[in-house]
């Protein structure tokens, strides 16, 4: 689904959000990212609050860099000083749609680097009406947002998280250049799909799947673990031997019967007793109704 992702980007309406925490960033994915909108030919505005113009675009293709927007709130994102390009207090609607206006009529993608520089400094139902209309304005195709999960509540992340059509939380891998990527997109239909990979991120920016994380982990444990036996160091035998199941196939269960019993329960042999009633003159017995003596 990672590959997916990167070669048919987000959906139209759609809002991507890369999840990472201290111990393994997403900004790398993030370019990758970037670096596949800009393949596509679309043209890209990246609201930087964390990194500058210049790291940003490290490492991404020189030729594209026409279509490539950076809007700088990392020089002065509280707006300290008068001459600053873009800030914090400006991230509204309005603004970004103000922004992201260019003569070309090439689909738009608006990143933002970070969301958890917005959320420090902004509330965050504000964030959330804004990104909700972008989502619906039109003015971005898609937007992607990369969220430090670690420097905020659950909640939080949670309610940002629900207006999110995909989710990529990325977390550190078993090796030094993978990491595992547990994606959560949500389709149009309302329905969920969910998936989880192995990953490594080229110099260029290019993503290599290197497989599922479930194939991981199995490759990955330990021989003793895959043959581990867990009825193995119990004080009773749970395992049956060919002669105790062969006697055991052939014992009779009091709760059932054999033909032979059937047919002595249901058909009556000599000696057997049977009740005859018959009635006499004092009974008021009608075989229409039987009963019609009851007070109901």
């Amino acid at each position: 689904m990672l590959t997916e992702l990167l070669q048919q980007g987000v959906d139209s309406g759609g809002f991507l959000i890369i999840q990472d925490c201290a111990s393994y960033s997403g900004r790398r994915l993030l370019k990758s990212l970037i670096n596949s909108a800009l393949h596509r030919e679309e043209e890209v505005h990246v609201l930087g609050f964390e990194v500058s113009e210049e790291e940003l675009k490290d490492g991404l293709k020189i030729t594209h860099n026409q279509r490539l927007h950076f809007h700088n709130a990392y020089a002065d994102p509280l707006g300290w000083n008068d001459n600053t390009p873009f800030t914090v207090h400006r991230f509204c609607a309005e603004e970004l749609t103000r922004l992201m206006r260019t003569p070309h009529s090439k689909p738009t993608t608006l990143v933002i680097d970070s969301l958890s520089w917005v959320l420090r400094h902004v509330k965050c139902p504000t964030v959330c009406r804004t990104l909700h209309q972008l989502r619906k304005g039109g003015a971005a195709r898609a937007v992607v947002g990369l969220l430090h999960t670690d420097m905020h509540q659950r909640g939080t992340v949670g309610s940002v998280g629900h207006l999110a059509t995909c989710v990529i939380t990325v977390s550190p891998g078993t090796k030094a250049d993978e990491a595992v990527a547990k994606i959560t997109k949500r389709l149009k239909s309302g329905k969920v799909i969910q998936d989880e990979e192995v990953f490594s991120i080229q110099e260029d920016f290019t993503v290599a799947l290197q497989c599922r994380a479930n194939q991981s982990r199995s490759k990955h444990a330990e021989p003793g673990e895959q043959e581990m036996d867990p009825a193995a160091n119990l004080t009773f035998n749970l395992r049956l031997s060919d002669s105790e199941r062969e006697a055991k196939e052939k014992l009779a269960l009091p709760f059932m019967f054999s033909k032979e019993k059937k047919t002595a329960l249901l058909c009556s042999g000599p000696g057997s007793g049977q009740i005859v009633y018959e009635p006499d003159a004092n009974d008021d017995y009608d075989e229409e109704d039987p009963d019609d003596d009851l007070d109901v």
